[in-house]
């Protein structure tokens, strides 16, 4: 069975699975009558697109919101960019000018970190500063001097180990991920990461709160990326592999949406930025184990200027004032001479093998966080996919597609490419397993585990 290949009963049978694995993210399984902590104020510290977009999550939902940024200026733009972001919703019909005063009245900006601290302060603290261990840490030490007894101390990184933010307090119990995806006023995905020592309460708090404020929360546990982005590195690397094995952008993103994304990756680079990330990637290149492939083409775009949208080149090439991409002759020719000076020998790339790669990764990755534990079951990997990746809601998510193909299909794709690729393959023992006494997915979650 291929990729592409939908019937009207799977369609029914994905749009049914959707809903069961919405209901089943909420369940934590924690016991039932474990307490809420009240959550009547909440702090957000860092005013950028991600603290500002998370303070409107919170204000939409009635909450009073202290927005906190050491930076006047910065608080001043991020408070500019909530309003027109308000102000664009009452253009839309979406709001009334009287809807977004009350909105905008719950928010509150401050200088200042201790005004949102002390007995009568926050009951929540979300902090969105920039992904930087040492600032967090640095921060964090902060929180856990002004912060009233109880109050819940969060962080939105996207992948960084929270147990170390939480080792900087002397409230790890207090210390949760809370994980918002951009913009945080809109994505309807929130991760809400344990570590080792987060009180049950606290992590049934923030699992409330995901719903009080419109959003499917999904529980992890501390893993680089934790869901979402561990199965997008997969994704992603193996896109790029391709581009470097001998297809193009293009063909790569055009077999994507053939699946059902809206965009192909490579579209979505551009539209985001190809710097998003940069400084990180490019520190950890000194470090990365050496026994393994790597890609570096998105970093080399950003040294060449091609940021995507905003610099008018990226994967594509872009007219003034029009966001549709454009095949790039330029681009591709680079594509072509920097595989070369890689020593890799292009060719064809078929139609079959880009979903292959791009997808089947991704279920071996879910299928080794099931078996670590940091996935509570096969759905919760599927509905993080579904509200916060784009994946198709068609296709159910990454393991009912798999279920749907044959997982000894798509572990015999895998050890081929483990195979022909090396690391990066390695197939996951519980997927071996699974094949090996003829179950599923859906068998594994029926069962508990």
């Amino acid at each position: 069975m291929s990729v592409f290949e939908l019937t009207d009963a799977d369609r029914a049978a994905a749009a049914e699975h959707v809903r069961f694995a919405e209901r089943e993210a909420a369940k934590t399984g924690l016991p039932a009558d474990t307490p809420l902590r009240p959550v009547d104020q909440v702090a957000v510290i860092g005013a950028g697109t991600m603290g500002g977009g998370i303070a409107m999550a919170l204000a939409n939902a009635g909450l009073p919101v202290v927005l906190v940024d050491a930076d006047a200026a910065a608080l001043e733009r991020g408070l500019q960019r909530v309003r027109a972001n308000y102000d664009t919703s009452v253009q839309r019909g979406k709001l009334t000018p009287e809807a977004v005063a009350e909105r905008m009245a719950r928010i509150r900006g401050t200088n200042n970190l201790a005004d949102a601290g002390g007995p009568d302060g926050a009951d929540l603290f979300i902090e969105a500063v920039f992904e930087d261990m040492a600032l967090k840490q640095r921060l964090f030490r902060e929180l856990d001097a002004i912060a009233k007894a109880g109050a819940i101390l969060a962080t939105n990184t996207s992948g960084l180990d929270i147990n170390e933010i939480a080792a900087a307090t002397r409230r790890p119990q207090d210390v949760v991920g809370a994980h918002f995806f951009s913009p945080a006023n809109v994505m309807r995905l929130l991760e809400v990461v344990r570590t080792d020592a987060t009180a049950a309460d606290v992590v049934v708090t923030l699992m409330a709160l995901g719903r009080r404020i419109g959003k499917v929360a999904v529980l992890a546990r501390i893993w680089p990326g934790f869901i979402g982005n561990a199965l997008f590195r997969q994704y992603n690397r193996d896109a790029h592999f391709l581009v470097e094995d001998g297809a193009l952008p293009h063909e790569v993103d055009a077999t994507l949406t053939k699946f059902g994304y809206a965009m192909g990756i490579f579209a979505v680079h551009d539209m985001a930025g190809n710097d998003v990330g940069y400084p990180t990637r490019k520190a950890q290149m000194a470090t990365r184990p050496t026994d393994r492939r790597w890609n570096d083409l998105i970093l080399k775009l950003v040294e060449m200027g091609r940021l995507g949208q905003k610099s008018g080149q990226g994967w594509y090439r872009y007219e003034a004032g029009d966001r549709r991409p454009q095949r790039d002759p330029e681009l591709e020719a680079w594509i072509v001479a920097e595989s070369a000076r890689m020593g890799i020998q292009r060719r064809p790339i078929g139609e079959e093998e880009i979903p292959e790669r791009c997808l089947y990764g991704m279920v071996n990755e879910g299928a080794r966080l099931l078996e670590h534990g940091i996935a509570l079951r096969p759905s919760d990997i599927d509905i993080v996919y579904l509200t916060g990746y784009g994946f198709p809601a068609a296709q159910g998510g990454p393991m009912a597609m798999a279920d749907r193909i044959g997982l000894p299909k798509v572990l015999a794709a895998i050890r081929r490419l483990h195979a022909e690729h090396g690391f990066w393959w390695q197939p996951a023992p519980l997927l071996e397993q699974l094949v090996a006494e003829g179950r599923s997915f859906a068998d594994l979650q029926r069962a508990g585990g």
